[in-house]
């Protein structure tokens, strides 16, 4: 006779919510009938060893927990989160801590790579606080970066490559992906975040939400990227004045990194519907129209219902046609940044880092980390 585990029905069920699953979802996953899931969460049942492995596997836990008194206390490894609206939520997904786990992880080994080398801190991290002024900020963030749209007359998206690159090159890390681990299935909801920060003096993060439409990324960057710049990990959970603060001035010189705002209010035309404004600052700015619009909004020309019905219909317009998940070593080095990649695949290849050890780190197969190589010197 096949041993039932003496698992707690409590943490069933908290396992089964905390993956958003419900008992018809993770009855199909085991298989078994969704009344039997629901025996065994009243505690009228027990499952199979076979079963209680593959219900952890379903709920992305680790077996163990299963047989837990009581659930463990979840919080986000972050002091504040950027969201839609600057509120973190009081119940992170499962997805969300898993991303934000993930790029700590990351984050460690690549420290660990650094002091081997006996780097030194990157001194624009923390240089500022939220007291600063906006505009030196914002001057120092373009120094420091060194991108110029107008010698260069980059378009948007040019312009946004540009300074990822740029700050990949200064010493941050900037991870992007709009699904949790790799997984195709558990994709990040915007409504969520759109991204977060994780200050280091060594090696700062920032993480976009690649689930957000194209045009807002590249606020979102800028935002966090002035995180780094104040030294600060995410922004406002919108609990105290000085969190909200925080994230007004993130916001602020992200928008002044963008369109300064004298040239701004120059080329605004008042005389006409604010979204006839949009095109023409768009490319005067070598922005998307709906970064002009979010400029806008903060220097008072939108109303925050104008400015997010139009991101709605951005958003909108954006997921009606997204294709195919695009090609696979751009989003695996986009996912885990592309200094990242190149450091963990220099240490594989030279023979100091196991092809499974790199593997693990990058979320890759061993047999695909020389072809993904390649790509990075393309």
């Amino acid at each position: 006779m096949t041993q039932a585990a003496l698992v707690n029905p409590t943490i069933l069920t908290w396992s089964r919510e905390r993956a958003g699953l419900s008992t018809e979802q993770v009855a199909r996953k085991l298989p078994v009938k969704p009344e039997r899931v629901e025996r065994w969460e009243a505690g009228k049942a027990r499952p199979t060893f076979l079963q209680a492995q593959k219900w952890a596997s379903v709920a992305h836990i680790p077996f163990g927990f299963l047989f837990l008194p009581k659930p463990p206390a979840e919080e986000l490894p972050l002091p504040d989160l950027r969201t839609v609206r600057g509120i973190a939520p009081e119940q992170p997904s499962l997805n969300l801590l898993d991303t934000v786990k993930d790029a700590i992880r990351k984050q460690d080994w690549y420290l660990e790579h650094l002091h081997d080398q006996g780097r030194e801190e990157l001194p624009f991290v923390g240089r500022f606080t939220s007291r600063s002024s906006v505009k030196d900020v914002a001057a120092d963030m373009r120094a420091t970066l060194g991108v110029d749209p107008y010698v260069a007359r980059l378009d948007y998206e040019k312009y946004s490559r540009a300074l990822i690159l740029a700050a990949e090159d200064v010493g941050v890390l900037v991870m992007r992906s709009g699904i949790a681990l790799g997984n195709t299935h558990r994709k990040l909801e915007v409504d969520e975040f759109r991204g977060f920060a994780i200050s280091n003096a060594f090696a700062p993060v920032v993480f976009i939400n690649s689930a957000d439409a194209p045009t807002a990324r590249l606020f979102t960057l800028m935002h966090e990227l002035a995180h780094i710049w104040i030294g600060s990990s995410g922004v406002s959970d919108g609990n105290t004045a000085a969190d909200l603060e925080e994230e007004r001035f993130c916001n602020a010189v992200a928008g002044e990194f963008l369109a300064p705002e004298d040239l701004f209010r120059a080329a605004w035309d008042t005389r006409i519907n604010w979204e006839e404004n949009l095109a023409p600052l768009s490319t005067r700015f070598h922005l998307s129209k709906l970064a002009v619009g979010r400029r806008a909004l903060d220097l008072g020309y939108l109303t925050q219902p104008q400015y997010s019905a139009y991101y709605r219909r951005v958003l909108k317009e954006f997921r009606d046609k997204e294709g195919g998940m695009g090609d696979y070593y751009r989003n695996t080095t986009a996912k885990n940044s592309a200094r990242l990649s190149r450091a963990v695949l220099n240490e594989a290849l030279s023979g100091r880092l196991l092809l499974r050890d790199a593997g693990i780190i990058l979320g890759v197969q061993p047999a695909k980390l020389r072809t993904l190589a390649s790509k990075l010197t393309e």
